[in-house]
């Protein structure tokens, strides 16, 4: 059961009407790394989890994430809110434009023009930046916590990252506020998934098969030549360098392409 607490979960302002900042915001809207995604993507794990300490986790994040979703919401209707029509046109082109000035009021033709303007009937659509409609392909949950947390993980970073764009993106004050609580937000749930997956012992390699042990630790140099022979080579053993030396896992390097490796393995 869902409660509504309409008291938003931060106070949302800004400072000045921008039709076009809008616009990229709806990127964490109905994009791929959005507030949505992350919502149904938390949500789907945790109704499928048996663990209990991971459900509640998970879930607690999954409504996190829907408040997030209305903060983004309200920051895009405060971002169109008294901007000129010729300003959105700008953006948008001529429909919204006259649809904020009143000058298309029925439905059929709302319905008609839609398109992937930033507002659809005088809301947010759940678009991405380009108009692109949100699409439960972004969800990628597999069922299997050592791998849906490490991709929780990289789902947070990426959310992190576009929110710090878009705050570079935009001189408003009140916007900026509202974006670095958001992207703060992102920072710690990534450290809460970082710490749901510690709590899993064994948990790499994900699943219950452990593979070929050998090649589990093999380098293939395939971009290059052994021992940094030629540009690609050299390229190829610094690549070992850096996996060696900042993991205990233990490599081993190899010159031949890890096809033929393989089949001498298995061989």
């Amino acid at each position: 059961m869902f409660l509504h607490n309409k008291k938003l979960m931060y106070t949302v302002r800004v400072d000045e009407p921008d039709p076009a900042f809008a616009k990229l915001l709806l990127e964490q809207f109905g994009g791929p790394n959005g507030e949505l995604a992350a919502a149904m993507r938390y949500f789907l794990q945790g109704w499928n989890e048996p663990d209990g300490a991971r459900r509640s986790m998970l879930l607690d994040i999954a409504t996190e994430e829907l408040s997030h979703l209305e903060m983004v919401a309200q920051t895009l209707s405060l971002l169109l809110k008294g901007s000129p029509s010729e300003l959105v046109d700008q953006v948008e082109g001529s429909y919204l434009g006259e649809l904020l000035d009143g000058d298309m009021p029925t439905a059929a033709d709302i319905a008609l023009n839609s398109g992937a303007n930033i507002l659809g009937g005088g809301g947010a659509r759940l678009t991405d930046s380009q108009g692109t409609p949100f699409t439960a392909a972004y969800i990628d949950t597999l069922g299997e916590p050592a791998s849906d947390l490490r991709s929780d993980i990289a789902a947070e970073a990426r959310a992190k990252i576009v929110y710090e764009r878009l705050i570079k993106l935009t001189d408003d004050a009140g916007a900026k506020d509202t974006l670095t609580f958001l992207m703060t937000r992102e920072i710690a749930h990534q450290k809460m998934f970082e710490a749901a997956l510690a709590a899993i012992e064994s948990s790499f390699p994900p699943g219950t098969l452990p593979g070929n042990e050998k090649l589990g630790h093999a380098y293939f140099a395939d971009s290059g030549d052994f021992g940094g022979g030629g540009e690609n080579g050299a390229g190829a053993t610094q690549g070992f360098g850096l996996a060696e030396s900042h993991t205990t896992w233990g490599f081993t390097l190899d010159d031949k392409p890890a096809e033929q490796a393989a089949r001498q393995e298995v061989l």
